[in-house]
């Protein structure tokens, strides 16, 4: 047994069938989509153009300042190098350790007398020790050649 299939009639205009005009005016419409895509694609490729060379001016200013960062690190470098300290000097105290630790009197006068080295040495030293007598100071003083 062989089935037969119905076939049913042809739409009619009436029963939902695309009129010509229909069509037509879907075309149009799809074809105004299509315009409206176009130029929308023109206005983005113009876009990403004008970006591109915003992108490349950046870059550029980029490269410009990490160039000049990197100068002013190697400048500060190379100012920073300091030439090799100096052995440390070993002379001995000039006075002994009584002198050195002894408190000075809060109403110490400076010495007004000073030696240039033109003068009288014993002079000088007998101007200083009046002068740090009557400052109150007492002191005992030795020289000794080296």
């Amino acid at each position: 047994m062989r089935k037969t299939r119905k076939t049913s009639p042809a739409p009619s205009a009436e029963e939902g069938a695309v009129t010509m005009a229909q069509v037509l005016e879907m075309m149009r419409a799809l074809q105004d989509d299509v315009a409206a895509s176009r130029m929308e694609q023109e206005r983005m490729q113009a876009d990403l153009a004008a970006s591109q060379g915003r992108n490349e001016e950046l870059n550029r200013v980029n490269e410009e300042l990490r160039k000049t960062l990197q100068a002013q690190k190697e400048r500060a470098a190379e100012e920073r190098v300091a030439p090799p300290p100096s052995p440390p000097r070993t002379f001995p105290m000039p006075f002994s350790y009584e002198i050195m630790s002894a408190v000075v009197p809060p109403n110490l006068v400076g010495v007004k007398a000073s030696f240039t080295g033109v003068e009288d040495t014993e002079t000088h030293l007998t101007v200083f020790h009046t002068q740090m007598m009557l400052s109150g100071v007492r002191m005992r003083c030795t020289a000794s050649c080296l």
